[in-house]
């Protein structure tokens, strides 16, 4: 939906310019109660409350809607041409299979990780929940301190405030494929 949409470039563009909601109310002279419903998706901003945003932030309006304009309704993503969307060092590689989408409620990922990789001896938190699926090799998840081992065929899925992480302890790549909601800002 567009409102949501909406809400999550303000809020982005707020939190990127490190203000805070009653900072962008006092400069827009936009109520913070408004700001806040519009970044919670609960209200479309008419035009003149997002031209005074948008003017607040130094952005055009055209940015707020922008994407909607661009997005698709249907994603159509033909076996190995995903949307390259995240590299680290040769060793982890993610691919989306559903950029592009309008306004989408969750994000599918190819992971590429080759051996050896990890995400790191800290544990992961966010909001949502998460799906992971092995096509190819075998990954370790650790969830809650709880480990997991997968190997091809199986997949977990968990409440990503759960501290989590993943380690590819093989000498084998392994391909993993994710469905994370809400989307994360890529």
């Amino acid at each position: 939906m567009v409102k949501k949409l909406i809400g999550r470039k303000l809020k982005s563009s707020r939190l990127k310019r490190d203000k805070t909601i009653q900072e962008l109310a006092e400069r827009s002279q936009v109520s913070s109660n408004m700001i806040s419903r519009i970044e919670r998706g609960l209200t479309t901003p008419s035009v003149v409350i997002l031209m005074k945003l948008a003017d607040a932030l130094g952005l055009s309006i055209s940015y707020f809607v922008e994407e909607a304009e661009k997005g698709s309704t249907v994603v159509y993503t033909p076996a190995g041409e995903g949307e390259p969307i995240f590299f680290f060092e040769d060793k982890h590689q993610i691919t989306s299979l559903t950029q592009g989408l309008r306004d989408p409620g969750f994000s599918v990922f190819v992971d590429t990780i080759e051996p050896f990789c990890d995400s790191g001896e800290g544990g992961m938190v966010h909001t949502g929940e998460e799906f992971a699926t092995v096509l190819e090799g075998s990954l370790e998840f650790i969830i809650d301190g709880e480990g997991f081992l997968l190997g091809k065929g199986d997949s977990i899925g968990f409440k990503a405030s759960l501290p989590h992480r993943w380690n590819n302890r093989t000498d084998h790549q392994a391909k993993v494929l994710w469905v994370v909601s809400p989307p994360p800002d890529v």
